[in-house]
């Protein structure tokens, strides 16, 4: 291993050569579809105050609004996997960027419950299948000193996305109002949709996948145009060494028996549960329903939930360069230990802080909730969303990436599901500090998991990373059976 790593001590993540402006166009370009993922969820927190009326909501059909996106999400997330890996990354987000835009027209235009669930699911499977493909994409086509930071740019426009759609619920409502400004709110999401479709139109595909169909000399083509000149050699022949033997047949779940590969995919769906099980979502999904439930008005929790959106974009971009400084594991560690305290301290502001002060609304407890969520939101987004789609998208091996890649954005959006439909439920049932406790303990169990199980990448080419983790978990395994075998002899 160690000779492999120093075969190129000066190229790939120890290279000093700049981004070329081609990987930045198409960076700029193919993160439209995180602004897209955003937006179309961060939306909802808004609409949802103002669509209840005409669509009927109880309670438990506002969770089925809310989760018929990510049930949507979870299929897209699983089909668009494998023919990412079939038809290439980019065809994926061409065809994903024309769901984007019936579904946003669908949810805008929903005369009735029905036609908006369904609207909602075809939403979540372009929502899905972006978490998917978008991430794997630049991480392909990023130079391997730049992938932690190209790759982290798609969560910074996921939550650019988030924080317009807060800003753009807020401006609906003071200028228009009225029962039809969740319509505008939704529909509004098919503009940059169709930027994406005419964008990707003309970007090429990533140099990874046309080696793993057997196409190096357009990979070759694809580095020549991303690559200094100096590095297209170098990575040219990693990418052969890798690549030639996976090229001769089609990755399929089968490679999933071989216990290295297997467990890396288990290691990376865990990641991705216990990612969404921090209950996110809820904060993200509900912080206006959150705010109004500790007495704020309507407005007021609307214009508050706009300093999340703020907060957010913040974060990420510091935690974009404290990628450049700081391992993935340790950051990943960071945000789910800071995520598990934020939970149990809106816990015990939301049950021990009186929620009436005679008969006034106690407004302290709302800003220390919101207080506490911004809180949450600075672990979250400053450590663990970082590095959680960077590193599910290059921690898997290349021959089976897009399958492993939608198995764990699968069981993210499955923890979502579960978020999305059990939190109005609890709400309404036992309360914010119950709620919030439950998630906390969920938390507890997501720390165990990333200290635990959480490998570091950081450093290493997608090549390195493959090799450095195939060796790892073999002599693990080695190593368990040596230890077995010599726990038997002592026993016999």
């Amino acid at each position: 291993m160690e000779h492999y790593l120093s075969k190129n001590p000066a190229s790939g993540p120890n290279s000093k050569t700049r981004t070329e402006p081609l990987v930045k166009v198409i960076t700029a370009i193919a993160t439209l579809g995180g602004l897209l993922f955003g937006y179309d969820t961060g939306v909802i927190s808004g609409a949802l105050l103002f669509m209840g009326p005409e669509l009927q909501l109880t309670p438990f059909t506002t969770g089925l609004v809310t989760s018929s996106l990510l049930v949507g999400a979870a299929t897209g997330a699983l089909v668009s996997g494998s023919l990412a890996d079939r038809l290439g990354r980019r065809k994926i987000i061409l065809i994903l960027a024309i769901i984007f835009a019936v579904g946003a027209l669908g949810t805008a235009l929903a005369p009735n419950l029905e036609v908006m669930l369904i609207s909602r699911v075809i939403l979540g499977l372009a929502v899905g299948g972006a978490g998917t493909t978008v991430p794997v994409y630049l991480a392909e086509i990023a130079p391997a000193n730049r992938r932690g930071q190209l790759v982290s740019i798609s969560e910074l426009m996921i939550v650019t996305g988030q924080m317009l759609a807060y800003m753009s619920n807020f401006a609906f409502n003071e200028i228009w109002g009225g029962e039809h400004t969740w319509r505008w709110m939704l529909g509004i999401a098919t503009l940059p949709a169709v930027l994406l479709w005419f964008g990707m139109l003309y970007m090429p595909d990533t140099p990874r996948w046309y080696a793993l169909k057997g196409r190096f000399a357009e990979a070759r083509d694809v580095l020549n145009r991303t690559r200094a000149k100096e590095d297209v050699d170098w990575e040219m022949m990693e990418i052969e060494e890798t690549m030639t033997a996976q090229a001769q047949e089609k990755g399929s779940l089968r490679d999933l028996r071989v216990p290295w590969m297997r467990k890396v995919f288990l290691i990376g769906v865990g990641f991705a549960f216990f990612h969404a099980a921090t209950a996110v979502n809820s904060i993200m999904y509900y912080a206006p329903v959150i705010l109004q439930n500790t007495g704020m008005s309507t407005n007021a929790a609307l214009f508050a939930t706009i300093a999340n959106g703020v907060v957010s974009v913040i974060m990420v971009m510091i935690g974009i360069l404290l990628l450049g400084y700081i391992g993935r594991r340790k950051m990943a560690a960071l945000g789910q230990i800071g995520c598990t305290c934020c939970l149990f301290l809106l816990a015990a502001i939301s049950a021990f802080m009186p929620e009436h002060i005679g008969s006034e609304v106690n407004l302290l407890r709302s800003y220390l909730i919101l207080g506490s969520m911004l809180l949450f939101l600075c672990f979250m987004q400053g450590a663990y969303a970082p590095v959680i789609w960077l590193m599910l998208s290059e921690m898997f091996p290349a021959k089976i990436r897009g399958i492993c890649m939608g198995g764990a954005v699968f069981a993210l959006w499955c923890s979502n599901v579960i978020i999305a439909m059990s939190f109005p439920v609890l709400l309404a049932s036992f309360g914010l500090a119950s709620t919030f406790a439950i998630y906390g303990a969920v938390g507890i169990v997501g720390i165990i998991f990333v200290l635990k199980y959480i490998p570091e990448t950081r450093n290493r080419s997608l090549e390195q990373i493959e090799h450095y983790l195939r060796e790892k978990y073999d002599e693990e395994r080695v190593m368990k059976a040596q230890k077995r075998q010599k726990t038997a002899r002592q026993a016999g």
